[in-house]
């Protein structure tokens, strides 16, 4: 069985699997996977060694996979993407590189994401994840009374029109990246406050790439609020940081994180696949008021 070397990296978010070969894993394995994950919302599984053949397998233990709209894939295996910044891609932004919930702007989002680590640089390229259910627990009652039973608006904004970033801020480097694409722009209304469906945890659904307003409100009157609540989720007390190793796996859930890309290697080179796996509309906190 695979060991947990410690119960956490922190004490709600990012379980550490160690002493597993994921390509003959057997069922109590992936049980003890799949608790870990729901516990902590991350797992670590180190000391791979995948191709992408095996990546796509062992991702279809989590759950069914999907194609992400907007990217390129690998053009071998259509479910996965390389997330690949070159040596020579510098002064430029990186794919990921703000807190955001992976295409939280879709009417499903993804359930959950895996990322395999196959070339690294020597330091830097760390990633770090939000607990969004922590940070919903401890959300000041001022700003508690201002979000439950609410909605908020999510758009593909990165890839979109309207809201797109500037220049200087996006990736534009060896991904093919699909921009100014006025479909992006379309609004998605998901509850604000949701109930995780395996833990029956409550959790902020919003994030700073992809939720542009509440939907009962302008861009502009929701502002002040959004920033005071991602302020708040990005505290270090609910966060984790992750050194990556060679052959290292994250599968995370995507409803219950937010996750950010540290932008901080230019010019060294940083190959990782990523695979997706489907998930369904968020469940608000009262499901009946979905």
């Amino acid at each position: 069985m695979p060991e947990l070397n410690q119960p956490s990296l922190t004490p709600t978010l990012g379980a550490i699997v160690d002493g597993v070969d994921l390509r003959d894993a057997d069922e109590r394995v992936w049980s003890k996977i799949q608790h870990a994950f729901t516990q902590y919302k991350v797992v670590f599984i180190l000391n791979q060694k995948l191709d992408l053949d095996d990546l796509v397998r062992i991702s279809r233990n989590i759950g069914d996979l999907m194609r992400l709209p907007y990217i390129e894939p690998v053009s071998t295996h259509p479910e996965v993407i390389a997330v690949l910044k070159e040596a020579d891609e510098i002064n430029m932004g990186v794919f990921g590189g703000d807190w955001h919930s992976d295409f939280s702007f879709l009417p499903a989002p993804p359930m959950a994401s895996i990322l395999y680590a196959q070339e690294l640089p020597p330091v830097g390229g760390d990633t770090l994840w939000a607990d969004m259910a922590a940070a919903y627990r401890t959300l000041p009652e001022h700003l508690r009374s201002q979000v439950d039973g609410r909605h908020v608006v999510h758009t593909g904004a990165p890839y979109g029109v309207d809201n797109a970033p500037e220049l200087d801020e996006q990736f534009r480097g060896s991904m093919t990246v699909a921009r100014k694409n006025p479909e992006a722009d379309a609004e998605v209304r998901h509850p604000a406050v949701c109930r995780h469906p395996a833990s029956g945890e409550l959790m902020l659904f919003v994030n700073p790439t992809y939720t542009t307003r509440f939907a009962d409100a302008s861009a502009q009157d929701s502002a002040e609020l959004l920033k005071a609540i991602f302020d708040h989720c990005t505290r270090p007390e609910f966060t984790c940081r992750f050194r990556w190793s060679e052959g290292c796996i994250a599968l995370w859930d995507n409803r219950a994180t937010m996750h950010y890309a540290v932008n901080d290697y230019d010019g060294h080179r940083r190959l990782m696949y990523r695979t997706t796996i489907a998930g369904h509309a968020p469940m608000g906190a009262n499901p009946t008021s979905c």
